[in-house]
């Protein structure tokens, strides 16, 4: 370990041991840099480091400051993390949205109220009214299920689960593009999901929500399998785009959405 590491571990382990909760104020660096036999120097380069990692916060004039620590602001950076993933990933991203994404559901089908499931419904409706444009129904289709995994009440998940879905939306795009069928499937697939919730049926919810990600899951290996690719783009690309001219050109005329 370089001794600057060395520095932000000896901080990190008063957070652990709760001597700086969050929320909690600093010492002065001069002390905080002597109690920790360190010097200035590397104190600074420390703290700018868990700076950048969200776990201190810089407020001018006032001090430095232990941030929240919520998951949603610790694991800010995944996402920024997963962007930067090189090669073919999108499959290994969809194999873990498989393995999170189910079980996400059938929590929030134990979980969700009734304000989550008029959410829910919102979403639904705003996809079957977005059938037949790919990048709207998909938008629409990333709210639903963000919504179902915000029922879990659990932000971890919630936040890994945004994370790792969000590199994987792109292909789920260009399967509406390229597959005529698929608008109509997966509004059917959301329907299952949205029935199952609205029993409270966990075990259902988990089925139903397995089905629907592996179904995406298994497009994408045909479709790679057969030479085609995914074109790379922004992770939920605003409304309205057209694709490229790269993209129309291998395009039918019109297709549908689909995730």
């Amino acid at each position: 370990m370089s001794l600057t590491d060395k520095a932000i571990t000896r901080i990190r382990r008063l957070i652990q041991d709760g001597d700086l909760p969050p929320g909690s104020k600093l010492p002065p660096e001069q002390q905080l840099a002597a109690e920790l036999g360190l010097s200035r120097n590397l104190m600074r380069e420390a703290v700018k480091s868990l700076v950048v990692a969200r776990v201190l916060e810089i407020r001018r004039g006032d001090g430095t400051y232990v941030t929240s620590l919520e998951p949603g602001l610790l694991l800010e950076g995944l996402g920024g993390a997963v962007d930067l993933l090189q090669g073919d990933t999108v499959l290994e991203l969809t194999e873990v949205r498989r393995l999170f994404e189910p079980v996400a559901t059938g929590l929030a089908a134990a979980r969700v109220t009734d304000e989550d499931l008029a959410e829910i419904e919102r979403h639904l409706d705003a996809m079957r009214e977005a059938r037949d444009d790919a990048e709207l129904l998909n938008h629409h289709d990333a709210a639903f299920h963000r919504a179902v995994v915000r029922a879990t009440r659990n932000e971890t998940l919630a936040t890994l689960i945004e994370h790792i879905s969000g590199r994987t939306l792109r292909a789920r795009v260009w399967r509406g593009l390229v597959d005529a069928e698929a608008a109509g499937r997966t509004i059917a697939e959301h329907e299952a999901i949205h029935r199952a919730l609205v029993a409270r049926d966990a075990p259902l919810a988990q089925a139903a929500a397995l089905l629907h990600v592996s179904t995406t899951e298994q497009w994408l290996r045909e479709h790679l399998a057969g030479g085609g690719s995914v074109p790379l783009g922004p992770a939920e690309p605003s409304h309205p785009t057209q694709p490229s001219s790269e993209e129309h050109d291998a395009l039918p005329p019109r297709r549908t959405a689909g995730r």
